[in-house]
């Protein structure tokens, strides 16, 4: 996935988000429609973490959070992803000798925690996983998928951009209508701080929801015994600059940040180029675990790698999260 256009970001764009209505709407009914239908109901328990938009909020930080609390509890949790930017279609569960080419990178990470399993097709993803002695399953995306149905629907958001111009594509970000995806939501959590106003802006349409925040700290620990740099940061994630920010305000010495898109493939020239600025700045690498699984062994024995883990502002908020989640009665 390419960077996303600037005027996305920008609520006072006014011509281009105008120009391109009538191509909004078209996605915008085409995503009203697909909801039509019940979808898979699973015998256990499903707790999707999805978005509203395009590009990366922390799902994923989420779903790892989330299914370690389950796993303490001793349930058996498998992780449903699609595999985004991977060969196989599925439903084939990750194992380790899958590649970022095979299931994407975000399966590979998931993985490493638990149970992955990857496939489009959501309901037979899900049944797969049933099948293999599942108790509970969490989806890494997928709150407009309507082949499954959700227990409880957990709409993360990132609260440095919010909802962006708030229309939807190609006009915006917005993968569907603003109101019909928060009428769908159980839970809404917002990382970081909100910055555009979301909680206030969208108040009237979260009276009922349970609305959680929370921030993304960044493991320092990771970079030990070097801890202060100097670094040469380089990330492909849908906003890059939140990788950058976490490394700066947690006193790490950046010289250099690099941006890639989403998801971005390293070529060698890149590779290469990352390497070559380290060696004249006397600095080391330093990378996100998304990114790192993209990397051949031999560049990624080069480059430090720094997790991200979620603080949750409520500490009891993701215990009552899943508490709710494995007691609700099944329909």
């Amino acid at each position: 996935m390419s960077l996303p256009p600037r005027f996305w970001l920008r609520p006072d764009a006014r011509f281009l988000p105008l120009l391109l209505t009538p191509l909004a709407k078209v996605v915008a009914n085409c995503a009203a429609k697909r909801q039509q239908g019940a979808g898979w109901l699973a015998p256990v328990p499903v707790l999707c973490c999805g978005n509203l938009t395009i590009g990366g909020t922390g799902k994923t930080t989420v779903v790892l959070d989330l299914m370690t609390r389950l796993q303490a509890q001793g349930i058996d949790v498998h992780v449903l992803t699609r595999g985004y930017k991977g060969r196989l279609k599925g439903p084939v569960r990750v194992t380790p000798h899958h590649t970022a080419r095979d299931v994407g990178d975000e399966a590979l990470l998931l993985a490493h925690q638990g149970p992955t399993w990857v496939g489009g097709d959501r309901a037979a993803t899900a049944q797969a996983a049933v099948k293999s002695g599942a108790q509970c399953l969490i989806m890494d995306d997928g709150f407009q998928n309507p082949t499954l149905h959700k227990t409880l629907s957990l709409l993360v958001v990132d609260g440095a951009v919010g909802l962006g111009n708030g229309h939807v594509m190609p006009a915006g970000p917005l993968r569907e209508g603003i109101t019909a995806g928060l009428k769908r939501a159980s839970a809404v959590l917002v990382i970081g701080k909100d910055q555009t106003g979301f909680l206030e802006r969208y108040a009237d349409h979260l009276p009922s929801k349970s609305v959680y925040t929370a921030t993304l700290e960044t493991m320092v620990s990771d970079l030990l015994p070097n801890k202060a740099g100097p670094y040469i940061a380089f990330a492909g994630l849908g906003r890059p600059s939140k990788f950058f920010e976490g490394l700066r305000g947690a006193g790490i010495q950046v010289l250099k940040a690099i941006a890639f898109p989403d998801h971005y493939r390293y070529q060698s020239k890149d590779m290469k180029y990352l390497l070559s600025l380290a060696e004249t700045h006397h600095a080391e690498l330093v990378t996100t675990p998304k990114d790192a699984v993209r990397l051949p062994n031999w560049f990624r024995q080069r480059v430090k790698v720094v997790n991200v883990a979620l603080s949750w502002d409520d500490p009891s908020a993701p215990e009552n999260l899943l508490h709710t989640l494995m007691n609700k009665p099944r329909i």
